[in-house]
């Protein structure tokens, strides 16, 4: 044997790796680490291995993202597949490449050397990616290519001899589908060597000098011709659909039509199920008030937690529903387009292409947006990025913008029928967010944080139909993220919030909550935001809302539980009975502009190297949240009456 998994002539995949000695074992879990370019199915590949044994998580020090997760094996060993992030090379250029660089050449001392490597390329693209295989098997650890996509190489025409390709590069070679699970069980047979730490490394085979890029094409280029590898015809449909997805008058045409579809769909589809989980929480509620004896405990359970968090988590249909879009349009590939016509319009104002993809992201949340941002490598059009991020409407603010349209806005068709009122209230507060975060781009990039533009590159991936799996991974791991947070930063400004509105007590009695602790801190800062049309209750739900913007939902569900107007009445009711029109218009305004999460402060600080930046951020966008909210108080109060 020369030492390496050389493959049998025909398959070009692994023999048993019993034949091979074992290696030093140690006492730390075994690692596997999966490496490949952007777009070329790692997470698909990663997600399947796993399914939902995983975790996200930072590497310690930097604000780069990483999945850690088991794969089982049919030996009922275990191993921890590590998911790093795409690269094209091992020369990294920004921090996210360099981890991946760190990672696997052992330099991180908070992680642990991988003990062999998956490495994925798209076989529809092998040209070009096989420059990658060059640094990674210079790195003298077992490893395994992937040439995935093989159903779309075949389906276009293309073919490639992977025996013959497995021999030149001296490790195993396997052609795999990641979405539809062909080829997994070379991926096993690879992972059970790594477990039994008997996949020995590939002996050292000549290697271009790795930082002569020309040099690592033509190498490349040769080992495609040794395994006559031919190229897969571009799809005839994905031409043709790019001629009108990316025609620069048709497509923000379209992009605009599917952007209005989906909010139609989520106000539309979504109430169903938010009806039906709002009588669950009423229905329950009431049931366990006859059931539990009368006392403190009752008043916390049911007025506190159940009437805090409860409505909160009757918003989790709309919420999945908006992801289960999200999802549709970037396995799709059409994300991928929009990130393309979105550069014309950012370029304008001193942005590029690459920070649509973060500013994408913060539709979910702005903290991964943040950590997204480490793909740009201009740190001031990073910054810039960094410091709009949050003015990006985030799924935290949907549940807010949902309770207020639903209670003031009437459900009537516009545009003939084609979109609802709510929807439309919806859709613009979303437009407000973009349109001011890119005028605060300009405005930072014509100032503070002036730079010369960069290009942008992006890959475009072949469209292709979403997989159910994928979709259900990601909704599920979403409804993990939310439910989380309702059952600790909700569930916790819950309890706090009851014992505050219970206290002090006097003569031994409860008193009126407007004289209790937190109504003693709501009436102190009710003169500051009275101008914005606000009372002492919405400043108490202003100020929880500092640990996550849809926590002011569940303070004013415990605040009118305390006071019997919910869930009895329903939390809508009693918010239209509570504030005007006018003062729901800048409340809505407020959130759609205020930086209310602790957590993305904390992140933006780590990520800047310090204060400056995330107080800059929270303080401006404060000023023009108070200033915006008193504006439009006064605009809605004057065509209002």
């Amino acid at each position: 044997m020369n030492g390496c998994h050389s493959p049998g002539p025909k398959t070009g995949l692994l023999p048993n790796p019993s034949i091979l000695p074992p290696r030093p074992v140690n006492d730390r879990p075994i690692i596997v680490a999966i490496v490949g370019p952007p777009n070329s199915g790692k997470s698909t590949l990663f997600n399947r291995l796993t399914g939902l044994r995983q975790k996200v998580a930072n590497f310690p020090g930097v604000t780069v993202e990483h999945r850690m997760g088991k794969a089982k094996l049919k030996s009922h060993h275990e191993v921890f597949l590590v998911d790093l992030p795409g690269i094209y090379s091992l020369h990294p250029r920004a921090e996210d490449e360099q981890v991946t660089h760190d990672v696997l050449k052992g330099e991180r001392g908070d992680f642990p050397k991988p003990d062999s490597v998956i490495l994925i390329l798209d076989a529809t693209n092998l040209g070009r990616n096989l420059v990658l295989a060059a640094p990674v098997l210079s790195l003298g650890m077992p490893t395994l290519i992937l040439l995935n996509m093989a159903d779309d190489l075949a389906v276009r025409g293309g073919k490639v001899d992977v025996a013959a390709l497995s021999n030149e590069l001296n490790c195993p070679v396997a052609l795999i589908s990641a979405s539809k699970g062909m080829g997994i069980d070379s991926i096993q047979q690879f992972l059970e060597g790594t477990a039994a730490r008997l996949n020995a490394p590939p002996p050292k085979i000549e290697l271009p000098v790795l930082q002569d890029v020309p040099k690592c094409r033509q190498w490349a280029h040769k080992l495609g011709v040794r395994a006559s590898y031919k190229a897969p015809a571009p799809p005839l449909w994905t031409r043709r659909l790019d001629a009108v997805f990316l025609h620069p008058v048709a497509g923000p045409l379209i992009f605009a039509a599917v952007v209005i579809a989906v909010f139609q769909s989520i106000f539309s589809w979504a109430k169903p199920l938010m009806d039906g989980m709002q009588d669950l929480v009423s229905t329950s509620g009431v049931w366990m008030s006859h059931v539990l004896p009368d006392s403190p405990w009752r008043s916390l359970l049911i007025d506190g937690v159940w009437s805090g968090v409860g409505s909160v988590v009757v918003f989790l249909p709309q919420i999945l529903l908006l992801f289960l879009f999200i999802g549709i349009l970037e396995d799709s590939g059409y994300l991928a387009r929009a990130a393309l016509i979105a550069d014309r319009t950012m370029a304008r104002f001193g942005l590029q292409g690459k920070s649509f993809i973060p500013l994408l992201s913060a539709y979910a949340c702005a903290v991964p947006a943040v950590m997204a941002t480490r793909v740009i490598e201009n740190k001031r059009d990073r910054i810039a990025t960094i410091m709009i991020a949050p003015l990006m409407t985030c799924s935290a603010r949907l549940p807010v913008y949902t309770l207020l349209i639903a209670a003031f806005v009437p459900n009537l068709p516009i545009l003939g029928g084609f979109l609802s009122l709510p929807a439309a209230t919806m859709l613009s507060l979303y437009v407000l967010g973009f349109v001011t975060a890119i005028l605060i781009a300009r405005l930072l990039k014509s100032t503070i944080l002036k730079s010369k533009s960069s290009s942008f590159v992006l890959e475009m991936p072949p469209y292709r139909w979403p997989t159910l799996r994928s979709l259900s991974l990601r909704l599920i791991d979403r409804a993990k993220v939310f439910l989380h947070r309702a059952g600790t930063v909700i569930l916790l400004v819950a309890i706090v919030l009851w014992v505050l509105a219970h206290l002090p007590l006097e003569h031994g009695q409860t008193p009126p909550i407007e004289h209790s602790f937190a109504g003693t801190v709501g009436k102190a800062i009710e003169p500051a935001i009275k101008p914005l049309g606000f009372n002492w209750k919405i400043g108490i739900g202003l100020i929880t809302s500092l640990a996550a913007r849809e926590v002011i939902v569940g303070t004013l569900g415990t605040i009118y539980g305390i006071e019997g107007k919910e869930p009895s009445t329903g939390l809508q009711a009693a918010v239209h009975q509570d504030l005007s029109t006018a003062g729901a218009v800048a409340l809505l305004i407020f959130f759609a502009f205020a930086m209310q999460c602790f957590s993305t402060l904390a992140v933006v600080k780590r990520e800047t190297g310090g204060w400056r930046w995330p107080v800059f951020q929270f303080s401006y966008m404060l000023a023009l949240a108070y200033s915006g909210s008193w504006l439009a108080f006064h605009l809605a109060n004057y065509f209002l009456h």
